[in-house]
């Protein structure tokens, strides 16, 4: 059981073929989702149908798309059959399966999140005997609350602005966040404004069966009583809110001195990426036999599996082995 595995803008598996996330063009390529870290103009493409949707809406152009649903499997080139399963990051994310007679099973996780979101399909675990996984945030320190917790928090914070005669402006990326955002913010029953990139992800994750509560394009000149969710850096935007409170939703949060960093009023940890405990919990779902991770604290995480004793790896970085010594 043995796999060949590159990272350089993306995951290269030469034994098949293929790259995953790759991040400038190639002539075939799994996507896992339309962020647009994740995406670039291949050639041929495997994903989801939601995530073929949202990335030709990203991405305009011709490509050849392969688009697979959920637990049904599609045979590849050299003997591989790939199977893509739920990764609750955004809608339509998938983590990819690939099986091999000769190399055994490859999961590649991409941007996941375990915990059960509004705006996802639930995470699933499926036993493979490498993992490939992200590990955005790979440390202990970034075990988030409880997601009810948290949505409560930010509906506190809008009711508050409005009552004090202000506009509440959460700051979301336009997809993914945003509509995890807004389907949270129902039980709030305050009118809800987007971005109009925001407006226009959100229509198409409507059309890809998310059901959401009303809501209407921004317009500066009836602000009165709305939320406004808009993604970072939107500076047009927030120039024409002129009494306005503003709030960063990220996992990120949980660092210290985050709103002063983001230069905000507030910051919510909500995240779609798994903290670290399910980060843990994951690997021990998927029982693999061989761990690489990914992004964020790579390194870091890595080393915290060989000390429970998984064989694990960070993808193109220094591993420090730790030996136990006798005696």
């Amino acid at each position: 059981m043995s796999w060949e595995i590159h990272h350089r803008k993306g995951v290269w598996l030469p034994q098949i073929g293929w790259w995953l996330d790759a991040q400038s063009r190639t002539e075939r390529a799994f996507v896992s989702h339309a962020h647009s870290d994740h995406i670039a103009r291949h050639k041929e493409v495997l994903c989801t149908a939601a995530t073929s949707r949202l990335l030709h809406a990203r991405l305009p152009g011709r490509r050849a798309v392969t688009e697979l649903p959920y637990g049904r499997s599609h045979d590849l080139e050299f003997g591989t059959r790939a199977t893509l399963h739920p990764a609750g990051h955004i809608l339509g994310s998938s983590q990819i399966l690939i099986e091999h007679e000769e190399h055994g099973s490859l999961l590649y996780t991409g941007d996941f999140k375990l915990r059960a979101g509004l705006a996802a399909e639930p995470c699933a675990t499926p036993h493979a005997d490498v993992l490939i996984m992200e590990t955005t945030f790979g440390l202990p320190r970034y075990v988030f609350p409880p997601e009810s917790e948290t949505i409560g928090r930010i509906i506190e914070f809008c009711r508050g602005a409005v009552a004090e005669g202000c506009t509440p402006v959460l700051l979301c990326y336009s997809l993914g966040k945003s509509q995890e955002v807004l389907m949270a913010l129902a039980p709030a029953g305050l009118p809800v404004m987007l971005h109009a990139d925001t407006l226009r992800l959100t229509r198409i994750c409507g059309e890809h069966g998310l059901r959401f509560p009303e809501y209407r394009e921004f317009d500066a000149g009836r602000l009165g009583g709305h939320i406004v969710i808009c993604p970072p850096h939107s500076q047009g935007l927030l120039d024409r809110i002129p009494s306005r409170r503003t709030a960063v939703i990220t996992g990120w949060a949980l660092d210290a001195g985050a709103t002063y960093r983001m230069r905000c009023d507030a910051a919510f940890p909500l995240s779609d990426h798994a903290g670290f405990d399910d980060l843990i919990a994951f690997v021990e779902r998927v029982r693999p036999t061989r761990i690489y991770t990914l992004h964020g604290f790579a390194r870091e995480f890595a080393q915290t599996l060989r000390r429970l004793g998984w064989d694990a790896l960070a993808i193109g970085q220094g591993n420090q082995l730790e030996f136990k010594l006798s005696g």
